[in-house]
């Protein structure tokens, strides 16, 4: 299989950031009461992280290794705060939605879990579109979230009233307990899925690494202590 195809077909699929890996949770909840507000944090998310790997992954052989991460989070929150002042530009209402979640893309766990995972190792090439399957990811899972918590809760779909559901609003799923509801069962729908997968002979790989809550697995460089790992793997 392509190397390119496949990174896609990751992030989407594979290691959905948040349905497999579950990053990304304090977005994921907040900003998802309408279908509108995931796409544009989804989106938003996505640039960010596809121009960011793009830029460490072709600085990686520069920056040193001691000061990689607070490298990484310069690059980040460059392309963070050009994205936000276009959105205030171009897209005021849905940057008005979004809110102090736009700036907080810079510490999304998503964002610095691939740099270091992956843009830091690999060419440009493929760590774009690892970005863009990441992002894809992470946008379909906050657009499936949002929909279903804006179709109980408010009766609409991308802000277009659905007649039948005008007058059944569920008021519950527009506050913090719908969100996880729903993320709780969009997420065991995954996890039924993966288990039958796995009963058909075709298992989805699990989740490794950093990203995985593999410490086992992570780099020295990661800076975690010995112990951490040994507690970690007891």
């Amino acid at each position: 299989m392509n190397k390119s195809f496949e990174r896609l077909i990751n992030g989407i699929w594979k290691e959905n950031p948040t349905f497999v890996l579950m990053l990304g949770m304090c977005p994921t909840l907040a900003v998802t009461t309408s279908a509108i507000n995931g796409v544009g944090m989804g989106l938003s998310t996505t640039v960010v992280l596809v121009l960011s790997n793009m830029m460490i992954s072709a600085l990686r052989n520069i920056i040193p290794d001691r000061v990689r991460m607070p490298a990484y989070i310069v690059v980040v929150a460059s392309f963070v705060t050009i994205v936000q002042f276009l959105m205030q530009g171009y897209v005021p209402a849905l940057y008005s939605s979004l809110g102090i979640y736009i700036p907080l893309i810079v510490v999304n766990c998503i964002i610095l879990g691939r740099a270091e995972s992956y843009a830091s190792k690999n060419p440009i090439i493929p760590s774009m579109f690892d970005g863009i399957g990441m992002g894809l990811g992470f946008t379909i899972g906050l657009t499936f979230i949002g929909i279903i918590r804006e179709i109980l809760g408010n009766g609409s779909i991308f802000n277009v009233t659905i007649e039948p559901l005008n007058d059944f609003h569920i008021t519950l799923f527009g506050m913090a307990p719908g969100a996880f509801f729903v993320l709780a069962c969009l997420v065991a729908v995954m996890n039924v899925v993966r288990k039958k997968m796995e009963e058909k002979g075709k298992p989805l790989p699990a989740a490794s690494g950093c990203l995985g809550g593999d410490c086992a697995s992570c780099p020295s460089s990661m800076g975690c202590s010995s112990d951490n790992k040994t507690d970690n793997n007891q």
